[in-house]
């Protein structure tokens, strides 16, 4: 009997052991970091920066549960779902819109941050971008609004380009749109635009080959989370392909790509960082206002490259640029 009671005691003790860790582990926070690709390099350490401004430390005080969607943006809701249901205090819905929508669409309680390429009070997500109102705040970056001051300065820098490809992927919820609202810009430039689709890597390769055979004379990369996440292969097949290429963030400028203009995706993962923080705290989204960067935009240019093409970059937009690369 002694010994059946001992055994039976222990068995208790390790059904206990599990519970106690889980309860050791929700005393500290739990941030739910959800991405539509793979983190690019710098983000998280910029994210967790803005997490030690509040005094919070990864591993210390403070958990970060990490789930990327790779690219598949259909893998999204589970992902934001599984998140919801650990449960974590706040999720950090970073690479773009569509993790910020299926974060909201996962939970109406739980604090979320975004980083949003467009509008968030255009798409549902916010009342206003001064009093958010609801579980939603973060930073508005502006990049798909600066698509249209993209394609002008492509147009400046490569005056003779007639026939420009527009590269998008079709995957994205709000491409149509964005296609539908660039068309009017082309046409007061005189430009006539090809739009191409890729979704996935297999994709690109055709895409340039039509870009090729179909002599079209310069490409603008539309903002997309995949795109940011394949730049070293897409700055690749520009350069395989001899053409000039406008793209949205920097980081293809630094991977050899030609130009860029759009806004600091450092600053925006470090003031997710902040948000997360100051909500940890106590803080309610509804009262944090959603930051726009629209005056954190910035012109990339690469001479390197413009010189591998043949380019000559006009002293006019050399003049705008925030960083040369010689």
């Amino acid at each position: 009997m002694r010994r059946r009671g001992l055994i039976a005691a222990l068995g208790g003790m390790a059904i206990a052991w599990p519970s106690a860790a889980r309860a050791q582990e929700r005393s500290m926070p739990v941030i739910g970091y959800l991405d539509t690709i793979a983190p690019l390099p710098g983000q998280s350490d910029e994210f967790k920066r803005g997490l030690a401004e509040l005094g919070y430390v990864d591993g210390h005080n403070v958990h970060i549960e990490y789930r990327s969607a790779d690219g598949h943006y259909e893998r999204l809701p589970a992902l934001a779902a599984g998140l919801v249901g650990l449960p974590v205090d706040v999720i950090a819905a970073t690479g773009g819109i569509l993790s910020g929508m299926a974060a909201k669409r996962a939970t109406d309680t739980i604090p979320i941050v975004i980083v949003s390429g467009e509008d968030p009070v255009k798409l549902g997500l916010a009342e206003s971008l001064a009093h958010p109102r609801g579980n939603v705040t973060g930073v508005s970056q502006l990049v798909v609004a600066a698509d249209a001051k993209r394609l002008q300065l492509l147009h400046e820098l490569v005056p003779t380009a007639d026939r420009v490809a527009h590269l998008v992927n079709p995957t994205s919820a709000n491409t149509q749109r964005q296609v539908k609202e660039l068309g009017s810009v082309a046409r007061t430039l005189g430009v006539e635009l090809t739009v191409l689709n890729a979704s996935t890597s297999r994709d690109f390769s055709s895409a340039f080959d039509t870009i090729s055979q179909s002599n079209l004379r310069a490409l603008n990369i539309g903002p997309d989370p995949f795109f940011i996440g394949s730049r070293e292969e897409l700055v690749a097949l520009a350069q395989r392909h001899a053409v000039p290429t406008m793209y949205f963030f920097r980081e293809f400028v630094t991977a050899g790509g030609l130009i860029s203009y759009g806004s600091k995706l450092s600053n925006a993962y470090h003031q997710v960082g902040v948000y997360a923080g100051r909500i940890l705290k106590g803080a309610r989204p509804a009262d944090l206002p959603i930051v726009q960067q629209s005056e954190q935009l910035e012109l990339v240019i690469n001479l390197r490259t413009a010189n591998s093409l043949g380019l000559t970059i006009p002293q006019s937009i050399l003049a705008r640029a925030g960083e040369v690369i010689e």
